[in-house]
């Protein structure tokens, strides 16, 4: 495992703050950008079996969804989060 990945997990894991900061950066810049961002945070705090369990999901329907070709449903993206204990918060925009 490279460093930087190393040192990302490490991040991920030692700062719930930091892992939020994280996921909302990814999930501003694309759906694809968010599942990778989502993929590090499961692999920084439980891996991805204990976050099946934690989360009642398959294990095999977690890694699918978590995959580069990945399209979690809302149910299982709120599943996973809640498992994370991540909140998910929506935000305009711009202000009108």
């Amino acid at each position: 495992m490279p460093n930087y990945k190393k040192d990302l997990l490490n991040d991920l894991r030692s700062s719930p703050g930091y892992a939020a900061k994280f996921l909302s950066a990814a999930a501003a810049d694309s759906p694809e950008a968010f599942l990778v961002a989502l993929r590090d945070v499961a692999d920084s705090q439980t891996g991805k079996a204990k976050l099946a369990v934690e989360g009642g999901i398959n294990r095999e329907n977690l890694y699918r969804m978590l995959s580069e070709e990945g399209n979690p449903r809302l149910h299982s993206l709120a599943a996973i989060l809640k498992a994370l204990h991540p909140r998910l918060s929506v935000e305009p925009i711009k202000e009108r």
